[in-house]
């Protein structure tokens, strides 16, 4: 399920770079999306901690260094975290969610590297980290990109580099299931995820 998820993440990516050209400036070193916390799903979470299980057994001095970012990382957010610490569950309500409008927003990534601006688990990245940068609908239907990219872009240009409309409605599923088939709900954070991997 994850790996079909993957899959067409991927592709939708490399449709959208195809079409976009260098008015896609997303490369290693620019790390700007890796700053501020963002929820993500239980199969993004899971496959986190499958990528930082293996780079345990590959490099496990880096593998140590970004156990020592999570851990400094949910020291920073422990105080204002709005869900459940102890599950890493963000909260679902609504006072919790406007909560988490204002929550973070300058935190690392604990996988970035801070010196290479580079992720540590890049093969096993969440699927926001795999589609940000390329035009994408809100919900209200605005066509939304990363402020770095598409600068000199008319609306058109950008329009016609849009990312898979149908793909939002993929994941959902695909998450959905993942949740009903392991017995889980809700989202949580990268550094949660990490805590005990």
């Amino acid at each position: 399920m994850s790996q079909t998820l993957i899959q067409i993440a991927d592709a939708a990516l490399a449709s959208s770079a195809a079409r976009s050209g260098s008015r896609l400036a997303c490369r290693p070193g620019c790390s700007q999306c890796c700053i501020g916390v963002f929820p993500i799903a239980h199969q993004d979470a899971d496959r986190l901690r499958t990528g930082l299980e293996a780079l345990t057994q590959t490099d496990p001095e880096r593998s140590a260094r970004i156990r020592t970012r999570v851990q400094q990382s949910l020291t920073r957010l422990d105080p204002w975290f709005p869900g459940d610490l102890a599950t890493g569950i963000l909260g679902e309500d609504y006072e919790q969610a406007i909560l988490f409008e204002e929550f973070a927003n300058d935190e690392p990534c604990p996988v970035l590297d801070l010196d290479t601006g580079t992720c540590d688990l890049y093969e096993h990245r969440p699927v926001l980290c795999r589609t940000f940068g390329p035009p994408m609908r809100t919900e209200e239907g605005n066509l939304a990109t990363c402020e770095l990219c598409y600068i000199h872009a008319t609306t058109e240009e950008i329009a016609a580099c849009e990312l898979d409309p149908d793909f939002p409605a993929v994941e959902e599923q695909s998450n959905a299931a993942y949740d009903e088939a392991t017995g889980r709900h809700g989202q949580t954070l990268i550094a949660c995820a990490l805590r005990h991997a």
